[in-house]
């Protein structure tokens, strides 16, 4: 079995890495390199960052705080928001990132996925997804950090975007970020069953065996929390500890 992962999450705006509930309510958390500093000290596997607002304001990726973060960290970073070709998948990895999260811009141009895979591997392309359960039963897909609805089916997508060659999924649940009532079990295990690449699950962690729980109810590869890992309810050894005393093997 391939150890668990355990990855912070920080999504900046206005160069602030800043948490909110349901996409909404932001507030300010601190400085987003010196909070990477933190997590790589207490032993995360791996650091994302989000520019949440890049997509919607139309900007490219903030690479001034990647190229620092680089600098300073040595853990694997993924960077996400703003990238909407492949120079901006070439200059976030040029920066110091090792994989880029795609989201809104793969879903209105999946191509982008084929073409950043081809050129530099499907091991530097995330898919980020934010979805929602719909009335009917199942998951739609939402683009612009929660704002649009593509009527785009979950399962459907997450599938096209394997083919297309992306490495790896980072599952958000809108119903669930934020709230910290756990992650999104139902919708991690269609997901997990539906691909073969690595998922991580994010939106939703609240206590401490809310990872342990994911890892041991679905064969997700890695959970992502940034609430209770910012405000230094848990830290990273926390949840590592609490994962190997139920047996699930962590890095």
């Amino acid at each position: 079995m391939l150890a668990k992962r355990i990855i912070p999450c920080l999504d900046v705006r206005d160069g602030k890495v800043v948490k909110g509930v349901n996409f909404q309510g932001i507030r300010e958390v601190g400085d987003p390199v010196e909070c990477a500093e933190e997590y790589n000290r207490q032993g995360a596997d791996e650091i994302v960052f989000y520019d949440i607002t890049a997509s919607h304001e139309g900007r490219g990726v903030f690479l001034d705080v990647v190229r620092e973060t680089a600098k300073r960290v040595f853990v694997p970073l993924t960077v996400g928001g703003g990238i909407k070709t492949v120079d901006d998948i070439r200059d976030a990895l040029r920066a110091g990132a090792d994989k880029v999260s795609v989201n809104s811009q793969a879903v209105q141009n999946p191509q982008l996925i084929k073409e950043g895979a081809d050129i530099f591997g499907s091991q530097c392309i995330c898919l980020g997804v934010d979805a929602k359960r719909t009335k009917s039963g199942g998951w739609t897909v939402f683009i612009n950090g929660g704002r649009i609805d593509m009527r785009l089916d979950l399962i459907d997508w997450v599938k096209k975007a394997e083919q297309l060659g992306a490495g790896e999924i980072c599952l958000n649940s809108i119903d669930t970020d934020g709230v910290r009532g756990g992650f999104d079990i139902p919708m991690l295990k269609e997901v997990v069953n539906a691909v073969k690449i690595p998922v991580i699950a994010s939106g939703g962690a609240g206590k401490l065996s809310d990872f342990a729980d994911a890892f041991l109810q679905t064969d997700c590869s890695a959970a992502l929390a940034a609430s209770l890992f910012h405000f230094k309810e848990l830290t990273v050894g926390d949840v590592k500890a609490d994962c190997r005393s139920k047996g699930i093997i962590v890095r």
